[in-house]
């Protein structure tokens, strides 16, 4: 389960989405970009996305598997939400 900063008080926290007051969640989530033109950073990754998935629905084939690997807080989680969004 991820966290997410919480700004309720005078000071930042980090919270559970568990942790959220009902009607936090959906603006908290809102933030999380849903097109690939909305992410920021990582843009070689990005561009890379772009093409296969373009290739792949020209030749109206399945999505090659992708693994995204590396620290947190990188985007990961968010590129493999976009994914199949992009894909429909």
């Amino acid at each position: 389960m991820s966290n997410i900063l919480s700004y309720s008080s005078d000071k930042p926290e980090i919270v559970s989405r568990a942790e959220l007051a009902e009607d936090q969640k959906p603006e908290m989530l809102s933030l999380r970009p849903e097109r690939l033109s909305e992410y920021i950073g990582q843009a070689e990754v990005v561009e890379t996305l772009k093409i296969a998935i373009e290739a792949a629905k020209k030749r109206e084939e399945p999505l090659d598997t992708f693994m995204f690997h590396g620290p947190p807080g990188l985007g990961k989680t968010t590129l493999a939400h976009i994914m199949p969004m992009k894909w429909r």
